[in-house]
């Protein structure tokens, strides 16, 4: 598998222009960037617009690699694309309605609330614009009227990480989930659970308050000594734990999901184990090419059905490969 995503990966990479003239702000309201020069990208056909609706909090750099794929693609297809989000499904629902009444050409949504969203998206769908689906909502997608999805199968990926905990020993493991509700994040924890055949408990904390979430994990470290594992699902999540860790006295090893250039450095010094790692970038790229591709020919990557962009394992045997790419924000 890790090499069929390397593969995918190379190929996307070699296609990428690098950068973007304007990036705009995490989160609020939608924003138009030009990605690319007034002349155009890296194609000859009409300037199209594209908008992105993710549900990333501001400041998770998650979403920081989400975008600069999509940024990427964008001028490279020569897309104006207009980035949003917000980690309110209600909220995020109203940026999908307010591209539809732009009259976008396309939108890439994640669907973390399927029930809030996905409404919204399928609005769109009969409006006539091409709508793709990213990271979250593989299992509801399709009953939008999406084409596309890009990502990974959360509850095959949990599985994966929880039977890895199980081969390095776990006996008691916290899973912390940052962002209540959000279904692709149960998915996961349940996997975990499923995998490392161990006692397993769930510690939800708001992810937008790393130092909230920092004194949240110590407690319950200091309060449950036999806890040997933590794993989170996100890499800043991840991060705060290993101080969790120190300030608590604990002997817990810590692994968690998804990548950025601060992890690599912890997984290299051995504060985290490992990483699962689902190429965010990736994920950004592939969606607003489906788009153009769609808008351009009709045609439909995947043939409708998911495309995987992970899990994959980062550990000390293999970040070494990963490093510069995570330098570069392509990781």
């Amino acid at each position: 598998m890790r090499r069929g995503l390397g593969a995918a990966f190379a190929l996307v990479a070699a296609a990428t222009l690098a950068g973007c003239s304007v990036c705009s702000p995490t989160g609020g309201a939608p924003v138009a960037g030009t990605s690319g020069s007034s002349a155009g990208g890296g194609v000859d056909t009409d300037r199209a617009v594209v908008a992105m609706v993710s549900h990333g909090a501001p400041g998770d750099t998650f979403w920081d690699l989400v975008r600069k794929g999509a940024e990427d693609a964008a001028k490279k297809d020569n897309i104006e694309l207009r980035y949003s989000s917000d980690p309110q499904a209600p909220n995020q629902a109203n940026l999908v309605q307010s591209a539809i009444d732009a009259h976008v050409d396309g939108i890439a949504v994640t669907l973390p609330n399927a029930q809030a969203i996905g409404p919204a998206a399928k609005n769109a769908v009969d409006a006539g614009i091409p709508v793709v689906g990213l990271n979250a909502g593989m299992n509801d997608y399709e009953t939008y009227g999406l084409t596309g999805f890009f990502g990974q199968d959360e509850k095959v990926a949990g599985t994966l990480a929880g039977e890895r905990l199980h081969e390095e020993g776990a006996k008691k493991v916290l899973c912390v989930i940052h962002e209540q509700g959000n279904s692709s994040q149960e998915a996961r924890c349940a996997g975990v659970k499923d995998g490392a055949k161990a006692d397993t408990e769930i510690l939800y904390v708001n992810g937008q308050e790393l130092t909230s979430v920092t004194a949240t994990i110590e407690a319950k470290l200091a309060q449950d000594p036999a806890i040997d594992y933590v794993m989170t699902l996100v890499a800043p999540v991840g991060l705060a734990a290993t101080k969790s860790v120190g300030e608590a006295g604990s002997q817990a090893k810590v692994a968690t999901f998804d990548t950025n250039a601060e992890l690599v450095t912890a997984i290299k010094d051995g504060r985290i184990q490992f990483a699962v790692d689902q190429q965010p970038y990736v994920q950004g790229y592939m969606a607003v090419d489906a788009l153009w591709l769609a808008m351009r020919n009709g045609s439909t990557i995947g043939g409708g059905r998911p495309v995987y962009t992970g899990p994959a394992f980062v550990d000390a045997g293999n970040v070494d490969k990963i490093a510069d790419a995570a330098k570069e924000g392509l990781r």
